[in-house]
């Protein structure tokens, strides 16, 4: 491991999107060889569980086996499950199960079956913080309802509950005002589209989306991005944000896997209630694939 064994969040985690069969059964064959290849392209390390994962819909065992999964394909250190859950015990018992896996931290987002209150919010992160495996807290107002703000963020991380944040927002403002209010609060990239202005803003890692498609190119981009490189930086952000744009997009796991088919991974099909995408989207998500493949991304 490198420099990032004590911060294992650092670097590029991908989301990984979760193969599934005709029958809409967890591959997990493919599961593992998809962890290994990310890892071996660049790849600092895999999320299961989140998302893009399509967690919501996975059984309690289905769920637990995705993550011994991707443990045994690429290594503890460098696995950072999704915790999400409805109840405060519940997602402990997933952080319990994370570490008990071997995981060196976990993501866990706010509570969300309902418009949580701050109290709500420091109790849902204290009670998950029992676990004793380091918390990356998962700031998503957009679909949650419950927007971690940054004077939240310096509360949950003042009280040791929290070491970093993956910041969905897109208010890339944001990176500033927690810089002054938790300057050891780590930053992540939560949404592909704003990589080089939150990169630009000292984010220390990306919990990324595209890559799963196209990881040598992404990972090119975000080191270029943090490393201060801003003319391979813009150009490569260029060409690769017409597909980027899509993890903001509700179909963003379709258009994920689609974009892997396209490539030639494997991307499959997706859980109900998502549904496949239009024609018009498959065919903008393909245009935009082929294009970057054209340019030498993949």
């Amino acid at each position: 491991m490198t420099a990032t064994e004590h911060r294992p969040w650092h670097g590029v985690l991908v989301a990984t999107a979760l193969p599934l069969d005709d029958d809409l059964r967890v591959d997990h064959g493919r599961y593992a060889e998809h962890c290994a290849w990310l890892v071996e392209n660049g790849c600092d390390g895999v999320v299961p569980n989140g998302s893009l994962g399509e967690y919501q819909v996975l059984t309690p065992e289905e769920r637990a086996k995705v993550v011994e999964t991707a443990v045994k394909a690429v290594g503890g250190a460098r696995v950072m499950p999704g915790v999400a859950a409805y109840g405060s015990a519940e997602a402990r018992r997933w952080a319990e199960q994370a570490r008990d896996a071997g995981c060196a931290s976990v993501m866990l987002l706010p509570p969300n079956a309902y418009r949580a209150d701050e109290r709500s919010v420091l109790a849902h992160y204290a009670e998950v913080a029992k676990a004793g495996v380091p918390v990356v807290a998962y700031n998503n107002p957009i679909d949650t309802k419950v927007d971690l703000v940054p004077e939240l963020l310096a509360r949950l991380h003042g009280e040791g509950y929290v070491q970093a944040v993956k910041e969905f927002s897109g208010d890339v403002r944001r990176a500033y005002r927690i810089a002054e209010l938790a300057p050891d609060l780590d930053l992540l990239i939560g949404a592909d589209d704003v990589l080089l202005e939150l990169a630009l803003a000292g984010a220390k890692g990306w919990v990324a989306g595209y890559p799963n498609a196209l990881p040598r190119a992404c990972v090119e981009l975000y080191r270029a991005a943090t490393g201060g490189d801003i003319t391979a930086a813009r150009g490569l952000y260029g060409r690769l944000h017409p597909l980027l744009r899509w993890d903001s997009q509700v179909e963003f796991v379709q258009a994920i896997k689609l974009s892997m088919d396209v490539v030639g991974r494997y991307g499959g099909p997706v859980r109900p209630p998502r549904v496949p995408l239009l024609p018009g989207q498959e065919a903008a998500v393909r245009a935009a694939t082929e294009k970057a493949v054209a340019a030498g991304s993949a």
